[in-house]
């Protein structure tokens, strides 16, 4: 819990440091090269936690992996993380960053999970609906494919989710067995 805090610190510091200069969105792209290296590459992420791996070394392949695809500002930023030792939480400060930034912007995530990839067309027509429910404008769909939930979906806003998948109703089934719902009736 304290380094979600503290990466929330260093995210906020930033971002306002971004709106001050009029480069929110520069810095934002570049949180998502950021994201894009962390995620692609573990290798990284384990050498940024390295407590082994000097802080000028870290600095250096931190510079060289990100040479040319980020802003002066966010190389800096980067630069202070290492200097003050935090580059571990670099992940958390993204996450941070760019749940900032669509606050800022408006923009709410719809996460939608399905058994199977979905067309453009029903993906246009569930951002049109969620849009006329919530009446938020700007709508980032996030999608997800996991054959484990069988068939239906599961579509997430903020804190609310609506589960219609398969695997749901088969669980409710079997918790419905396993407390002997249905043994009253048989007498």
């Amino acid at each position: 819990m304290q380094n979600l805090r503290l990466a929330t610190r260093y995210a906020k510091s930033l971002f306002e440091l971004a709106v001050e200069k009029g480069q929110v969105d520069t810095v934002y792209n570049d949180m998502l090269v950021l994201q894009a290296i962390c995620n692609a590459s573990p290798e990284f992420k384990r050498i940024l936690n390295s407590p082994i791996i000097k802080a000028d070394k870290k600095k250096s392949i931190l510079e060289a992996v990100t040479s040319g695809k980020i802003s002066e500002m966010t190389a800096r930023f980067n630069t202070l993380l290492v200097q003050k030792g935090r580059e571990s939480e670099m992940s958390d400060i993204i996450t941070a960053f760019v749940k900032e930034y669509k606050v800022y912007k408006g923009i709410k995530t719809l996460k939608l999970t399905t058994a199977v990839p979905v067309s453009d067309e029903i993906k246009k027509e569930l951002i049109e609906k969620v849009q006329k429910k919530t009446q938020v404008k700007n709508i980032e769909l996030e999608e997800v494919v996991n054959p484990d939930i069988i068939g239906g979906f599961i579509l997430q806003v903020d804190d609310m989710e609506v589960d219609t998948s398969v695997s749901f109703y088969l669980n409710q089934v079997k918790k419905q067995f396993l407390n002997n719902d249905f043994v009253y009736k048989i007498k």
